[in-house]
């Protein structure tokens, strides 16, 4: 929902009906998780994704009959459905219904939340043995996984938003507004720190939090907050040692975080790994740090070097095997 939660409250403010369609559980592979959406708004168009191609028509049709009629029902896809798809798309239960202010009136509460990266669960009743409480919603604050859960009389499908994860870069340039732009399609929450005031321009980082401070101090008062955590990607931008050094002596320290990366050639490496060497850390805990950061695509402006770190942060956080750039925490003669 995240993903066209401005979409939803369009329809929602217009007092039109539009029709959802939410993808609740899946047989073999799917291309989306569990909780993707399609909003079908009222003039016909088309925000979100439940199937990525595989039944994307017949799931259409369903959302718009849940629009026109205010039906509401739970719905298998799959090869045998008389749909022309191949083996590959698997097997898929969407729960299609009717939106609008009236039909889910507690959504302005959803979205509220969301928006202000806030815990929110939503429990929809997807199947009842009485058909008058399908499509019922509860709201909550509680944090549960985004599941179906199937109890004797009904089943209720779980969808749970948390705040989303963070990816704080240090050093305002060209690579991090590049950067940004990647992460916030990753679904991250973005800051750009940086100690230079005519640097730091909010304008320059669309979607970013731009903040003025010394990186270092503001890494160390983030985690004195809590508010670094397994989840958190950290990345120096800038390779001016007085900038870099001091954030990634502090980051290092850091009990954990999701990623931490740092630009430059293998040469600015060197010179940075000796002086944190000169520092103390050894060469497990240098292990931490992926620099050159990146996966190596031949990466050469910023837009490219972005896409190669987000690559590398999106398979630190899943846990995904991927082959980096040739890197060393100890110095090469």
């Amino acid at each position: 929902m995240r993903d066209i939660v401005d979409d939803l409250m369009r329809v929602w403010h217009s007092g039109r009906t539009g029709g959802l369609a939410t993808l609740v559980r899946t047989f073999g592979p799917s291309p989306l998780p569990v909780g993707s959406m399609m909003l079908l708004d009222p003039d016909g168009a088309v925000y979100g994704s439940v199937s990525d191609g595989c039944y994307e028509s017949a799931v259409y049709e369903g959302a718009a009959h849940s629009a026109r009629t205010g039906h509401r029902e739970l719905r298998r896809f799959d090869g045998t459905s008389g749909l022309d798809v191949g083996s590959e798309c698997g097997t898929i239960d969407v729960f299609l219904e009717p939106f609008s202010r009236n039909h889910f009136p507690e959504f302005a509460e959803v979205a509220s939340e969301i928006d202000a990266q806030n815990p929110v669960t939503v429990f929809t009743v997807v199947w009842h043995s009485d058909p008058s409480v399908i499509g019922q919603h509860l709201v909550t604050d509680r944090r549960h996984n985004t599941e179906l859960v199937s109890l004797p009389e009904s089943d209720v499908f779980v969808s749970s938003y948390t705040a989303p994860p963070r990816l704080i870069i240090f050093g305002a340039n060209s690579f991090a507004a590049a950067l940004t732009a990647q992460g916030r399609m990753l679904g991250y929450r973005v800051t750009v720190c940086d100690p230079r005031e005519v640097f730091a321009a909010p304008n320059s980082f669309p979607g970013a939090e731009v903040v003025a401070d010394w990186p270092h101090r503001y890494l160390n008062a983030q985690a004195a907050a809590g508010r670094i955590d397994s989840r958190t990607a950290l990345v120096a931008a800038s390779q001016d040692p007085k900038f870099e050094i001091p954030l990634l002596t502090v980051a290092l320290r850091l009990p954990e975080f999701g990623y931490l990366g740092a630009l430059g050639s293998h040469a600015v490496h060197t010179r940075r790994v000796e002086a944190l060497q000169a520092g103390g850390f050894d060469t497990d805990t240098l292990s931490r740090l992926h620099a050159p950061a990146g996966i190596d695509v031949g990466a050469r402006t910023p837009a490219e070097v972005a896409v190669s770190v987000a690559a590398e942060m999106l398979a630190a956080r899943s846990g995904a095997p991927l082959t980096a750039r040739t890197r060393t925490a100890v110095p090469v003669p």
